[in-house]
């Protein structure tokens, strides 16, 4: 018996046959043209799913489920998806929309940042863990909360929103209307704000050369790469950047103590430029920090196919 799982994103729609080892066996996607009708990126979706099946020579009753990770509240006991900021979801039925066209008994949906901690609780770094946390650091901060072996999402299918506690009262504006959350600090975002703030002040920084005099082409890279390079200005920025960070994994940590806890997104790519400074900000922070059973930072493994893996891997 084979899943698929699907990434629906605001950009692609990705789709995987995906065994029961967790593996995927074939991917295919196609451009998610967001400003078409729900029922249009449905039918692609369905479309994908035959494509997976066709091509493998698979028939459709050997799908046992198809899971959905988007982006949004997702209830996952009605299958319908509640809001979604950049897709034209509002209390779309999309399980019963797929399964109209592609006839399979299960479709499951999740959001997306869940599928992803999903993902890698099965089949990446959070592998043989019960309690694990996924924390993504691109454009806004993510996160999925693993217990025992169960995806919480909070009664109303809104929880682990975790890039929207506030870590500095009265701080920096966030897209969610509040102001001090963790993701206007510790997303590539704000580590591109602050990186700017700093470039402004240092006009001798190195960073400046990084970005060719361009200050709007600075990205996550710019303040580590030139760190690296000996720059005192990007360093600040890193260190200040990493406080932050490990003020909300710690806050994380407290409320949840998971065994592991994995970074994913853009600013991950640092590896051990990112986790070894954090351990250590981190040890300060966590109460019980001195018991020998402590929550393991890691990477997280699966980078774009998480997504794709945790859908497939959603039950009721």
């Amino acid at each position: 018996m084979y899943n698929i799982g699907i990434d629906l994103g605001g950009t692609n729609i990705a789709a995987g046959l995906v065994d029961e080892n967790h593996r995927i066996i074939r991917k295919e996607t196609c451009d998610t043209k967001a400003d078409r009708h729900a029922d249009e990126i449905v039918k692609d979706m369905a479309a994908l799913c035959e494509k997976l099946c066709e091509d493998e020579g698979i028939a459709v009753s050997e799908i046992g489920t198809v899971g959905i990770a988007t982006p949004g509240t997702a209830n996952r006991d009605t299958g319908v998806v509640i809001y979604a900021n950049n897709l034209p979801f509002r209390d779309y039925p999309i399980s019963e929309k797929l399964s109209a066209l592609f006839p399979v008994n299960n479709v499951m949906i999740a959001n997306d940042a869940d599928a992803a901690a999903l993902g890698e609780a099965v089949a990446g770094a959070g592998k043989g863990e019960k309690d694990f946390i996924m924390i993504t650091l691109g454009t806004g901060v993510g996160g999925g909360i693993i217990i025992e072996n169960k995806l919480y999402s909070g009664f109303n299918f809104a929880g682990g929103e975790l890039g929207h506690m506030v870590i500095v009262h009265g701080g920096r504006p966030c897209t969610c209307g509040r102001k001090g959350c963790w993701e206007a600090y510790s997303s590539a975002t704000g580590l591109i704000n602050m990186t700017k703030e700093k470039m402004l002040e240092c006009r001798d920084s190195a960073m400046w050369t990084e970005v060719g005099g361009d200050i709007e082409k600075v990205n996550g890279r710019t303040s580590f790469d030139c760190m690296r390079k000996g720059d005192a200005a990007a360093k600040e920025v890193v260190d200040m950047y990493l406080e932050y960070l490990a003020t909300g994994t710690a806050n994380i940590i407290n409320i949840f103590q998971p065994s592991v806890l994995a970074f994913g997104g853009g600013i991950s790519n640092e590896r051990e430029n990112l986790l070894t400074p954090l351990r250590a900000l981190i040890d300060r922070e966590t109460y019980g920090s001195n018991n020998e059973n402590k929550t393991q930072l890691k990477i997280a493994e699966l980078r774009n196919d998480a997504g794709i893996i945790g859908a497939a891997a959603l039950t009721k």
